[in-house]
């Protein structure tokens, strides 16, 4: 029997590239989306309508899934949002959004599928962070946390998950050329704003973060997001 995977946002992206591969490997792919009608016709494997922020919407997908294969053998988080902006004017409801989809979704896709892996006495879990996880970033400081804040938590979720047999582990990809920009959230340019908006990271760093002082790897940032 084929293995049985769920990616969430798999209507693009990182998850309909991954998606795609699986199924063209062999295995049995469930991708999710918000509108999956509007996708599937361009999509070689199934899409189900899930939302990571709605408990029940997990369960159904779930549920529908073993009810029709028996079993999960591998869940891959993807779903995620951007935001942009300096923190102090990134309006609290986008930096809750932000934190909803990217932190709170993930676990609770990872709540809803443990009973039936730990029934099964296997599975794997991989959640789809960033590179930016591991450093706070200027003007991108709410996606960073949101992303560190997934990593940590799979670190101890896989300590307390691995005695039933089940495995758990974190992707942190950099800069793909996806649609994730088109919806990214950008905090408003406000008038008069003391912050000067700065260009995108372009390249990554994080060798440069474990071997250098923090202060000269601060400054080096500042340096490239042009803070005086």
């Amino acid at each position: 029997m084929s293995k049985v995977v769920l990616i969430t946002g798999g209507s693009s992206g990182l998850g309909k590239a991954i998606g795609e591969f699986l199924s063209n490997k062999g295995f049995t792919v469930y991708g999710t989306s918000r509108n999956p009608e509007k996708y599937q016709s361009e999509i070689s494997f199934s899409l189900l309508k899930m939302e990571v922020t709605n408990q029940d919407s997990i369960a159904e997908v779930i549920s529908e899934i073993i009810n029709k294969e028996q079993k999960i053998d591998v869940v891959i988080n993807n779903a995620g949002v951007g935001i942009t902006g300096p923190i102090e004017e990134t309006p609290y409801d986008e930096i809750r959004k932000a934190f909803d989809i990217n932190f709170h979704g993930p676990i609770n896709v990872i709540k809803a599928v443990l009973p039936q892996m730990r029934k099964q006495k296997s599975g794997l879990i991989i959640n789809i962070t960033s590179i930016a996880g591991y450093m706070g970033l200027p003007y991108r400081g709410i996606y960073s946390a949101s992303k560190s804040a997934l990593e940590i938590t799979t670190e101890t979720l896989r300590m307390e998950v691995k005695q039933f047999g089940i495995k758990m582990t974190n992707i942190a990809p950099g800069d793909f050329a996806t649609n994730i920009a088109a919806s990214r959230f950008h905090a408003p340019v406000l008038e008069n704003s003391p912050y000067k908006v700065g260009s995108n990271v372009q390249k990554f760093s994080i060798v440069l973060k474990r071997v250098l002082p923090s202060k000269w790897y601060e400054k080096m940032l500042m340096k490239h997001f042009n803070i005086k």
